[in-house]
């Protein structure tokens, strides 16, 4: 009796025991009472986090902790109310990819196209923020600007020389060779040093050989190359410019730089991007600009823009056609069949201004849509073809725009700014350059701004610096000269000068060759030394009225040419680079010697040390068999063998 009450006093206490955890468990507030409750205090902001999956609401906190204002989180420190704006999730960084090709039929039955690839993202590097997550822009691109504090970065890499008085002016000037020029934010405190990681960095990124910009050919400018995004500041100390005219452009730069799109050459304008066509042209440039861009007119925030462009002009002799007839696959064997998925607008221009009644060439398949825009100062139509548009390729699915010619006639549009170089004198001792501006305008003049970066091998003698326009002195109203070191830095020549309207004028200076050492020479030294091309930047006169409305939508390659008034244009142009020829030593004596002296050294010292160290020693012959029988006969007898 005992057992049994005591058992069943332990089942009673467990039982109680068991009750009071239950009662227990359905006190404590359920997570899904804590959401009610707060919707009771708060009703709107939880109704907006509900429709969210956690993973967006986990990466949009991230965001407001990083741009929320500094009114707000003192706000939240001294616990006084915040704003429902600041409490709503901040959406994530936005970024937006276009694609544009822009076809130009020129007079001399060539053709000239001109990609371009355009990002723009939401967010700012300038404030030293850190961004880990990369959707459209290039993440190596990325991590290049944020760790070496870069504000602008332009970069280009071309062969081939651009024939302006042939093929008139192109959308985007380069000069032949590499050139790279960037602006640094001015929390760099060693520009010298970062620019040097920088370069041995883009020399890996792009398979160049920018590892060799060094001090020798790297020059400051003090007004030109103004920054082409948003300027914070022109303090000239934090930009770098540099060139190699002697670089190789080939199928290695274009792989990376195809690299860098978003679909890659794999869907888009980009399939066309075929190095076997790209090359097998007259001229092919391809270059990378990364700038600050407003994202409205008031420019309270800015953007990073990439812009990836390649310039190239096939020529019709050279291509082996025996017609005046361009396509898409005859240029560059391929066929568009889908835009870039990833691409807000993906279009295809033809310049189509000088055939208004379709008098000089067919255009097929023929399109509707037409679009006006002002181009180096002239007013230009073009047919445009969006790859966006499933009608665009038709039933075949397939789009292959023909241009055929019907006439040659035709009155091509001049360029009004024109630049060329050439090296004078004779002998290997002195020498002079001669630099030619033309002004083509009939009646207006305007100034223009040459830099001159001459290697310090050719000393350069400033007092003979002459500037003559129209056979009269024209005085320059701005001069900046950087003299060079020998093995240091290079010259740097900067004039402001005033070209009068419908001249040339001429710029001459005379310079001494210098005597390089030996190991200084290149590989094949009677070939010459490259000088890099003379730059030219001017506001030139437009004989029509610019927009400078920057938010108004617009074709991207109309925004190559920045207006700064209605009435003018900005404009760059490049002259050709120079082929100087050095006093070189007659490399083939040096060898002579050198093997001279090696066959005196093995014969003699061969000799020589061969007597000293060899060891002779006389050997009998070896007898006979007779002799041998004889002397083991004489053995046996005990006689001594012969």
């Amino acid at each position: 009796m005992a057992a049994s009450r005591c058992s069943r006093c332990a089942w009673l206490f467990l039982v109680f025991i068991y009750s009071l955890y239950v009662v227990v468990i359905s006190e404590e507030p359920t997570p899904g009472n804590e959401q009610h409750a707060s919707v009771a205090d708060n009703p709107q902001t939880p109704a907006e986090t509900v429709k969210q999956p956690t993973e967006e609401r986990r990466w949009e906190a991230t965001q407001v902790d990083e741009t929320v204002p500094d009114d707000a989180a003192a706000a939240n420190k001294q616990d006084l109310p915040v704003p429902d704006s600041v409490l709503t999730s901040t959406p994530p960084l936005k970024d937006e990819f276009q694609e544009e090709l822009v076809i130009r039929p020129l007079h001399s039955g060539d053709i000239y196209a001109s990609f371009q690839f355009r990002t723009v993202w939401e967010t700012d590097f300038t404030r030293g923020r850190k961004v880990s997550h990369y959707r459209l822009f290039p993440k190596s691109l990325g991590q290049v600007i944020s760790k070496f504090s870069v504000r602008e970065l332009h970069i280009s890499f071309t062969q081939g020389y651009w024939r302006t008085m042939q093929w008139g002016q192109p959308y985007l000037p380069s000069p032949p060779g590499a050139e790279l020029w960037v602006w640094f934010q001015d929390t760099v405190t060693d520009v010298d040093a970062t620019w040097k990681e920088l370069t041995n960095v883009l020399s890996g990124i792009f398979c160049a050989s920018l590892n060799f910009i060094d001090s020798t050919n790297t020059v400051q400018p003090s007004a030109s190359f103004k920054p082409l995004g948003i300027a914070n500041g022109t303090d000239h100390r934090f930009l770098r410019y540099a060139t190699l005219p002697r670089e190789i452009v080939c199928t290695e730069n274009l792989t990376p730089w195809k690299k860098l799109l978003p679909c890659g050459s794999k869907a888009g304008l980009a399939v066309l991007l075929k190095s076997e066509k790209l090359f097998h042209s007259s001229f092919h440039s391809q270059a990378v600009h990364i700038r600050p861009v407003c994202q409205d007119g008031p420019c309270k925030t800015a953007s990073l823009e990439l812009r990836q462009t390649l310039n190239v002009v096939f020529d019709l002799h050279a291509s082996g056609q025996g017609k005046r007839e361009w396509s898409l696959f005859k240029m560059f064997s391929r066929t568009l069949t889908e835009a870039c998925p990833l691409a807000s607008s993906s279009k295809i221009y033809i310049d189509v201004t000088d055939n208004p009644q379709e008098d000089q060439f067919e255009l097929s398949p023929a399109t509707h849509l037409l679009s006006q825009a002002v181009v180096l100062g002239d007013r230009r139509t073009f047919s445009v073809y969006d790859l966006t548009q499933q009608v665009t390729f038709g039933t075949v699915r397939s789009l292959n725009v023909l241009i055929r010619w019907k006439s040659t006639e035709g009155d091509m549009l001049w360029p009004l700014l024109h630049a060329e170089r050439y090296v004078a004198g004779y002998g290997l001792q002195t020498g002079e350059i001669h630099t030619l501006i033309y002004n083509n305008h009939p009646f207006r003049s305007f100034p223009v701004l040459l830099l001159d970066s001459v290697p310090w091998y050719l000393r350069l003698y400033v007092h003979t610096l002459t500037v003559t326009s129209k056979g009269k002195d024209n005085k320059p109203s701005y001069i900046h000269y950087q003299p060079s070191k020998d093995r240091m830095r290079p010259h740097l020549l900067e004039m402001l000068v005033q070209l009068p309207p419908h001249s040339v004028t001429e710029v001459t200076v005379q310079f001494e060759r210098a005597l390089l050492k030996w190991t200084e020479y290149t590989p094949d030294p009677n070939h010459g030394f490259y000088v890099g091309s003379s730059v030219v930047s001017a506001l030139v006169p437009s004989t029509v009225a610019m927009n400078t409305n920057i938010t108004k939508e617009q074709p991207l390659f109309s925004t190559f040419f920045p207006a700064k008034e209605e009435s003018s244009y900005f404009i760059r142009v490049y002259t050709e680079p120079l082929l100087v020829n050095l006093p070189t030593p007659d490399f083939s004596m040096p060898y002579n010697v050198i093997c001279l002296t090696c066959t005196v050294v093995a014969v003699g010292y061969g000799s020589l040390y061969n007597l000293l160290t060899r060891s002779f020693q006389i050997e009998e012959p070896n007898p006979g068999l007779a002799k041998r029988i004889a002397n083991v006969i004489r053995k046996m007898r005990g006689v001594p063998p012969l």
